[in-house]
């Protein structure tokens, strides 16, 4: 017998789907543009140059869409965005470090590092801040080269 209500699980997509995204625009789009991304678990830890922001998918499909784009932007500058309800509430762009992207079995890990002490001490505090915005539950949007890679919505 058929119901009317949806298994939460069920209804979980494993890529998140949204309008155009461009983090320093501050008009709307003449023409609305649609970004697929895959949904993803991020951590993100410090390291001794820098950070490290690790990107898990659930999902095969997400997990191959992940490292594709991470293969294709590797080397670029790397960044986030959050989001809370909707609205940017905090935009770093670790523009004064170099970012390498490894591919895991689930995801990928992207590490942004410098050898200088200030830029090292400046990318540890802006990964701090993601952190800390995904521990209060923001929705986060990890990029390379301002293009976004994959999401992270709160669970």
């Amino acid at each position: 017998m058929a119901t009317g209500t949806k298994d939460k699980a069920s209804t979980k997509s494993s890529v998140v789907v949204g309008t155009g995204y461009n983090p320093g625009q501050t008009s709307a789009p003449a023409v609305p543009g649609f970004v697929m991304l895959p949904r993803c678990t991020v951590t993100v830890e410090n390291c001794k140059d820098g950070c490290k922001i690790h990107c898990k998918c659930d999902d095969e499909v997400a997990c191959s869409m992940l490292q594709n784009l991470c293969r294709a932007l590797e080397g670029g500058v790397c960044g986030f965005t959050c989001l809370h309800n909707g609205q940017s509430l905090c935009n770093c762009s670790l523009t004064c470090g170099h970012s390498s992207c490894e591919l895991t079995k689930d995801g990928c890990c992207i590490t942004c590092t410098s050898g200088d002490a200030k830029c090292c001490q400046l990318i540890q505090k802006c990964c701090e801040c993601l952190k800390n915005c995904l521990e209060c539950g923001c929705t986060c949007c990890v990029t390379l080269n301002n293009t976004p890679v994959c999401c992270c919505v709160a669970c």
